[in-house]
């Protein structure tokens, strides 16, 4: 009695029926397993969009927050669970509550702006007495205000022509901003959720990501997992922490000299910070406000404080917090401002400015290596050096 073939027993026990003799596959499992990984990320990128602008956001603080947290977790006994909590409640207590109640403030202060603006537009406004009394431009802005605001129905005529919108229909999305703060809050709760785990697991997370970006990119990864971190810090502590704090420094101001609208204001001035010369410009305009309505005192003093503090902040505390910040130009911070706005919304304001500092920063080492090279150099190390302080890894935390 023969015992049977162990191939024809393997061809009998497949599940799908007897299995075909090796061939040639159609496409190399290397691609096979690209082509396979692309489609998963894509995948999860559509079913998982609502959530990636909270997920960035949590990476962007994470690793600009990252060397704080080191300290942290060395102060706790090396427990990632606790320090991960100590530090989530920290940002709630310094950069969210306050960035809620601002929000909240802002969008209140707009709704009494355009509910003037309704009834300026209905009954008209007659010209305020201190643009009657600028000089030189006075009687001009006088007219201007009489043909375009002071008579009825015609601040909505020239609304309509240039935004195709009525006042009723910014009205009501301002009302709809005002209910977009649900959504907010909502968006910073997932925020907070991602940035526990990101403390907590990040270090094991990100020598996951350098193993995998070693063997996908092993001659670029080692400078591009240093530029990352590097910029990222410099970015969001020499860029939008410092504005944040600018705006928060001039709005208090605002409210002493007795500004209308100091939330608002401070708000934009913050926002204004981000692009280079947009802090000076505000508290210059508003010192101007004050002098021309007869607050004279108030809009010196004013104009005496924001360069004080302007000029702390560029040579004490900017130098400090970024040691050595990757110097964006004017127009792609302009456009990483706006374009994260459009996109991400209010978060937008942190997260846009820091992609387009990567996109410089990569750009730079890119030109940089492509000069070396002309020039018969092997020294592409060099530009980050020159570029970025050296930031330790996240991993070695």
């Amino acid at each position: 009695m023969s015992l049977p073939n162990n191939n024809s027993v393997q061809r009998e026990s497949r599940w799908l029926g007897p299995s075909a003799p090796a061939r040639t596959p159609l496409i190399p499992s290397i691609s096979a397993a690209r082509w396979l990984l692309i489609l998963v990320v894509a995948a999860g990128v559509y079913f998982f969009y609502g959530f990636v602008v909270p997920v960035l956001a949590a990476l962007v603080i994470g690793f600009a927050s990252w060397p704080l947290y080191r300290r942290l977790l060395s102060r706790v006994g090396g427990n990632t669970t606790v320090a991960a909590t100590i530090a989530i409640i920290l940002i709630i207590m310094f950069l969210v509550i306050p960035i809620v109640f601002a929000v909240t403030y802002t969008t209140g202060e707009v709704r009494e702006w355009v509910a003037w603006l309704i009834h300026a537009n209905r009954a008209g406004a007659p010209t305020p007495q201190w643009i009657v009394a600028l000089p030189f431009a006075g009687p001009y802005l006088d007219e201007l205000w009489t043909r375009y605001i002071g008579s009825p129905g015609a601040m909505g005529e020239v609304i309509q022509a240039v935004s195709g919108a009525n006042l009723g229909n910014i009205y009501r999305a301002v009302l709809a901003a005002g209910g977009g703060a649900f959504h907010l809050l909502l968006t910073l709760l997932f925020m907070l959720i991602a940035l526990f785990f990101v403390y907590r697991d990040g270090a094991s997370f990100s020598q996951q990501i350098d193993m995998l970006g070693e063997r996908i990119l092993p001659n670029r990864w080692e400078r591009i997992s240093r530029v990352v971190p590097a910029t990222i810090s410099s970015t969001v502590m020499g860029m939008t922490l410092i504005a944040l704090g600018e705006g928060i420094v001039l709005g208090v101001a605002y409210w002493v000299a007795g500004v209308p609208s100091p939330v608002t204001l401070g708000v934009l001035t913050g926002v204004m910070a981000l692009i280079p010369g947009g802090a000076p410009l505000s508290f210059t305009l508003v010192s101007i406000y004050l002098l021309a309505s007869g607050s004279h005192f108030a809009g010196v003093a004013l104009f005496v404080w924001g360069t004080v503090e302007l000029f702390i902040v560029d040579k004490t505390l900017r130098p400090k917090l970024v040691g050595g910040p990757i110097k964006l130009p004017f127009l792609p911070t302009f456009f990483g401002l706006i374009g994260g706005v459009k996109t991400m919304g209010f978060l937008g304001l942190f997260i846009g400015p820091v992609l387009m500092a990567l996109i410089v920063a990569i750009w730079r080492e890119w030109m940089h290596e492509v000069r070396t090279a002309d020039q018969g150099e092997t020294g592409p190390q060099v530009m980050i050096d020159e570029q970025v302080p050296p930031a330790p890894r996240v991993a070695e935390g």
